[in-house]
């Protein structure tokens, strides 16, 4: 029973790079009969706002995820306030007073004289009495991790045998100068707290991981399984940052979207399974397993994800959408579903059937269409009677193929293409079909 989180920062909408993270999660924990728990990292008071986390949890609700629990960084300042005391006690933890400025020469200075550039822990030779100077010029300290200078080792469940060399790292800062926390923190003390087995996120958190190992270590926690998946990127190879907008989960419901189109492909992209349209989470939990994940990016295409939205239409019960539509009968819905890319497309082809159009006659077909009209049967009418009527159609008039069919359809819909009309046909009814072929 895998218990997992996922965790956004409340400063803006979440986009399909973040829900990706989100529907693995979900997955592992469907999988295991586990727990999923949504975390608002918003430790970042002046940033994170109320809005921004209503609008994450909509989107996620949109997608079929429903957290067991939803926790808050911003209302546990308490705990981690007693772990930074921990650190300091132990020696983990200790004040730096450089600036911004400082730091940012001292690493123009390594790179010159090619050196890794990486803090060089020049604030553990400072004496009380240089503190209290600092101190006394009005600096006040940030605080860093002092890293074990190791090699930390894990097996992550989707990039394997991963080891990274701490001492290749400059010690992270935990605390700003104003006393708020970065992520880091944060992280590893609701990780340990709410018994987090598995961390699946992005691979731009691998070396992140090697830190939270050693300062889960340090606060004597359980440190979780890793799993690090590749990033999207766009169907051109380039990243996805500057369309982040049209690619957030509100835009895509917005924009008419189902939202397990939008789900199938957020969890088969990247995976040895082909990408196809899901009707609800059944298969994808079923077939869930890292080890399908590949370490290589996952291309993610707008275009694709309308063709998997209209082909998930094409095969949805008329029970699926009934609801939803607010018009129609099922005779309705199987007879337009399969012309549709998103469900509103359903909104034209109901004005088409019952409301009023202009019909479209070229003026060669005038006669064939009027006389076609005499040859409508009786009603009621079927999915026999297009066939019925054009039999009797082309007998009269010798016409054939598309020279029978397409005035046909241009008067009874004024389009040229569409559903089949011998299911749209008893939609319209006879006594339309004769205003329109007149």
């Amino acid at each position: 029973m895998a218990i997992l989180r996922f965790a956004p920062s409340p400063t803006g909408r979440i986009h399909i790079g973040n829900a990706r993270t989100a529907i693995l999660n979900w997955l592992m924990a469907q999988k295991t009969g586990g727990q999923f728990i949504l975390r608002y990292d918003d430790t970042d008071v002046a940033r994170s706002k109320t809005e921004h986390a209503e609008a994450i949890a909509a989107d996620l609700d949109w997608l079929g995820i429903k957290p067991a629990r939803v926790e808050y960084q911003s209302k546990r300042f308490d705990k981690y306030h007693a772990a930074a005391e921990k650190l300091r006690a132990s020696g983990h933890l200790y004040a730096c007073y450089e600036s911004a400025d400082e730091l940012d020469r001292r690493r123009k200075r390594q790179l010159a004289r090619h050196q890794p550039p990486i803090y060089d822990r020049a604030a553990l030779r400072l004496t009380a009495g240089d503190r209290a100077m600092l101190e006394a010029e009005g600096r006040k300290p940030h605080w860093r991790f002092k890293l074990d200078h190791a090699t930390v080792e894990w097996t992550d469940l989707i990039r394997g045998p991963q080891h990274i060399d701490t001492a290749t790292l400059s010690d992270p800062v935990l605390i700003r100068e104003d006393g708020s926390y970065l992520y880091t923190l944060p992280s590893v003390v609701d990780d340990i707290e709410f018994g987090i087995t598995h961390v699946i996120r992005g691979e731009d958190h691998v070396v992140n991981a090697a830190v939270q190992i050693e300062i889960t270590r340090a606060l004597g926690g359980t440190i979780p399984a890793y799993a690090h998946h590749s990033l999207l990127i766009g169907s051109d190879g380039a990243g996805l940052s500057k369309r982040l907008g049209s690619l957030s989960i509100g835009a895509m419901r917005e924009n008419g979207l189902e939202a397990m189109a939008v789900v199938s492909i957020a969890a088969l992209l990247g995976t040895s399974d082909s990408i196809h349209p899901c009707a609800d989470y059944t298969e994808l939990v079923e077939g869930f397993d890292l080890a399908k994940l590949s370490r290589a990016p996952a291309r993610f295409d707008e275009a694709e994800l309308n063709h998997l939205n209209a082909k998930l239409l094409h095969m949805l019960p008329w029970n699926a959408v009934r609801n939803r539509l607010g018009y129609g009968r099922e005779a309705f819905w199987l007879a337009v579903r399969g012309n549709l890319e998103k469900l509103s497309d359903a909104r034209a082809w109901h004005e088409i059937i019952t409301g009023k159009i202009t019909p479209v006659i070229a003026a060669e077909d005038r006669s064939f269409v009027s006389d076609a009209a005499t040859s409508l049967p009786a009603e009621p009418w079927d999915s026999t009677t297009w066939k019925t009527w054009t039999d009797a159609v082309k007998l009269a008039s010798g016409r054939k193929g598309k020279q029978l069919f397409m005035p046909l359809r241009l008067a009874l819909t004024g389009l040229d293409h569409g559903p089949e009309l011998a299911a749209l046909l008893p939609l319209i009814g006879r006594q339309k079909a004769m205003d329109r072929l007149a």
